[in-house]
């Protein structure tokens, strides 16, 4: 013992002089975020810029800015792909991050890339049917988004869990170009819906600055202004289907932007070789076995009746004054009975989880504290509306049917989303049944290292171990016991799967509504009269779009907490 006190001491200090070679993460990290924000509010300011007819930036200048970072972002995943991963020379992926890209997560990033082609297709085929008044750069640019999300969707789908260790610099800007990349074309569709929304609610409400803003929709890129009419058959199937398919669009932008995440936070992380993910992807017969039934066979009900409920109110809200009203009582009361279900539900798994002993995941994990800061983020922008719903509700005409409707609405979604995210919160961080380490866990490089070169790690101090759970019996060889876990099939681990995948199908179908064009907020004329149509399309437009995210990003995180339990 006395023999080895001198060590640290002596081999510490150099350590930071010793490695010519080594890269101050912190400072990487800066260079990226400080060109990932300037390239996105640049972004940011063509896309809003070309949403209005005042403004003298044309729907053909933000192409042409999306469709210069679109190609500058397939050159960098090209040379990451050929030269940074591929060399033969270099261990560029020393390390892999388990926990990262799991297999839903690519797959939904897959299948939304696929219907994000359809879109393409379709986009593609409306302006080239009038190819006579529009601008090259218009049917230049769904071939480019094409092109872009079959390179990236590749390059998600194998690299996802990389470490990168070559090029640090040169990966976290290319890294944060792509994800501010899709951000800026995640802009660009919300606008475009917007508008779209805009347009088509326009003439109820006759409201002039509405209007204005829907005609852009109608625009034709060029200062002149020339009338690009849609009278064909076909120019009106490729319009409308692919309005229809931009939310598919949206929700891979946000996918990819979260997949890249993950990687710039893993370039030059350092693991223990020893260090291995929880296998969570069990067969496709076993994804039922374990559950009581009562919770998909319930959830698969609300989302059948959701369905027909959501067909019906988009036949009839376009109807008579009478029949809009009708569509909007049925909207409502589905929404407060599965909101108050669903918080019931989350509720319920919260008190399951004060019996578990399960121990609590404390080790870092990128992808974890992303989904986290997700659900809490995204979740804002639906409490915005609900509180704003309140206001005008219970300030305005609180006796009428719809206002009460929409008082008792808004309270239980900020209930929902409140209860959701500490029950998602709760789940991320149990370990799951049987991967308890009942020996001694294995070793993982310390916490807190500013520097992230494999040469200094040699150098470094023997980190302190990592306090463990101590038995409390008195007698027993061992010192460190390991929680005894009840076993896989108990029925609290049955009612965890059960709530998930209830949660789930809910999620989905609360988030098929919204993003397909359901909009009671501009129907229901209470908080339209209270602040008037600007300011409320402003807050909705503005708000909805993280609160659409928020129930696909949730139903993403519940398959992942139903395979955790």
């Amino acid at each position: 013992m006395s023999e080895e006190l001198p060590t640290g001491p002596k081999e510490s200090p150099p350590a930071p002089r010793a490695a010519p070679r080594e890269v101050w993460k912190k400072g990487g990290r800066l260079l990226s975020v400080l060109l990932a924000v300037n390239v996105l509010l640049l972004a940011g300011t063509f896309v809003s810029g070309g949403a209005f007819n005042k403004v003298a930036v044309y729907d053909t200048d933000v192409f042409a800015l999306l469709t210069t970072m679109m190609l500058l972002a397939v050159l960098w995943i090209l040379f990451y792909l050929l030269r940074t991963v591929r060399c033969p020379d270099t261990d560029a992926v020393p390390y892999r991050d388990a926990h990262a890209g799991p297999i839903w997560l690519r797959g939904g990033l897959v299948l939304f890339g696929i219907c994000t082609l359809v879109m393409d297709v379709f986009k593609t085929g409306y302006y080239s049917s009038s190819f006579e008044c529009q601008s090259a750069i218009k049917i230049l640019y769904p071939l480019t988004q094409a092109v872009f999300v079959i390179v990236q969707t590749y390059f998600l789908c194998i690299s996802a869990k990389d470490c990168v260790h070559s090029h640090l610099d040169l990966t976290r800007c290319g890294l944060m170009f792509t994800l501010t990349t899709n951000l800026a074309i995640w802009m660009a569709a919300v606008v475009d819906e917007s508008v779209h929304q805009a347009h088509s609610l326009s003439s109820p409400h006759g409201n002039t600055s509405h209007t204005r803003l829907a005609l852009e929709l109608e625009r034709a890129g060029s200062p002149v202004g020339e009338d690009c009419s849609c009278n064909t058959a076909i120019c009106q199937i490729f319009q409308q289907g692919y309005f229809y398919l931009y939310p598919f669009n949206i929700e891979y932008s946000l996918f990819a932007s979260t997949m890249l995440y993950v990687m710039w936070k893993n370039v030059g992380r350092l693991l223990a070789s020893s260090t291995r993910g929880h296998s969570h992807t069990p067969s496709l017969l076993s994804l039922f076995r374990e559950t009581f039934f009562a919770g998909p066979i319930l959830g698969l009900m609300l989302f059948v009746v959701g369905l027909a409920v959501f067909i019906i109110y988009e036949v009839q809200v376009s109807g008579e004054r009478g029949r809009t009203q009708q569509a909007l009582v049925m909207y409502y009361i589905f929404n407060i009975v599965c909101l108050g279900l669903m918080t019931l539900v989350s509720l319920s798994g919260s008190v399951i989880y004060r019996f578990d002993r399960r121990a609590m995941d404390h080790r870092k994990n990128p992808t974890r504290s992303l989904d986290m800061a997700l659900l809490v983020g995204a979740a804002l922008g639906q409490y915005a509306i609900s509180y704003y719903s309140i206001v005008a509700a219970v300030a305005g005409t609180p006796r009428e049917l719809l206002a009460g409707l929409s008082l008792a609405h808004a309270l239980l979604m900020i209930a929902q989303h409140t209860f959701q995210n500490v029950f998602i919160i709760e789940s991320l961080h149990r370990v799951p049944p049987g991967a308890e380490p009942h020996g001694t866990p294995p070793k993982e490089p310390c916490h807190g290292l500013t520097f992230a070169s494999l040469d200094t790690l040699h150098t470094l101090p023997a980190c302190p171990p990592t306090p463990r759970l101590v038995g409390p019996s008195p007698a027993g060889p061992q010192g460190a016991v390991s929680i005894t876990l009840a076993p896989r099939g108990h029925w609290r681990y049955r009612c965890l799967k059960d709530i998930s995948l209830f949660l789930l199908l809910c999620n989905i179908i609360l988030w098929i509504m919204p993003a397909f064009g359901a909009r009671p907020h501009f129907s229901n004329t209470v908080e339209v009269d209270f602040y008037g149509y600007s300011l409320w399309a402003a807050i909705v437009n503005i708000c909805l779009p993280f609160g659409i995210f928020y129930r696909m990003h949730a139903a993403s995180s519940l398959l992942e907490v139903y395979m955790l339990s």
